[in-house]
C-alpha cells in the first residue's frame, strides 16, 4: 500500500466533516432530516468526485486492478471509521448506525460507499480514455 491512499482518504474524511458541518449548520434547520441526509449524501458525492478526479489525475493508478483497490480500500476505511468512531467515541447505538443503509426507507448512505469504491477506477477509465484520444 502506498502512503499517498491513506493521504487520499484523510482527504475525504476532512471532505465529509466539512460536508456534514454544511448540513448541520445550513440547511439542516430547515428541512427535515430526511431531507437534510439525502441532500448530504448528493452533495458529499459531488464533493468526493471532485477530490477524487483531481488525485486520480495526481497520482494515476498504474491499471485498472489498482484503481480497484484503492476505491476497496478507501471504503473498507470509510465503514471501519464509521462504525467504530461514531459507535465507541460518538456513542451511536449499532442500530442507529445500521439503519443508514435501509435505502427503503430513503437512507442514501449506500450510495455513498459505492462512490468511494467505484470513483477511482471511473476517473482512472476517464483519463486513459482522454489519453487514448491524444495519442495520433
Amino acid at each position: 500500500m502506498k502512503p499517498r491512499y491513506l493521504i487520499g482518504w484523510c482527504v475525504l474524511l476532512a471532505v465529509a466533516m466539512f460536508n456534514g458541518a454544511l448540513r448541520e449548520f445550513t440547511y439542516g434547520r430547515f428541512i427535515s432530516e430526511l431531507s437534510a441526509h439525502q441532500l448530504s449524501c448528493v452533495t458529499g458525492i459531488l464533493l468526493f468526485a471532485i477530490v477524487i478526479h483531481q488525485f486520480v489525475q495526481r497520482w494515476p493508478p498504474a491499471s485498472a486492478r489498482e484503481a480497484w483497490f484503492i476505491g476497496a480500500f478507501w471504503m473498507l476505511l470509510t465503514l471501519a471509521f464509521e462504525f467504530l468512531f461514531f459507535h465507541y467515541v460518538g456513542g451511536h447505538s449499532w442500530e442507529a448506525l445500521l439503519a443508514n443503509y435501509d435505502m427503503a426507507s430513503g437512507r442514501l448512505w449506500p450510495l455513498i460507499l459505492l462512490w468511494v469504491l467505484v470513483a477511482p477506477y471511473f476517473f482512472y477509465r476517464l483519463q486513459q480514455r482522454q489519453v487514448t484520444r491524444r495519442t495520433p
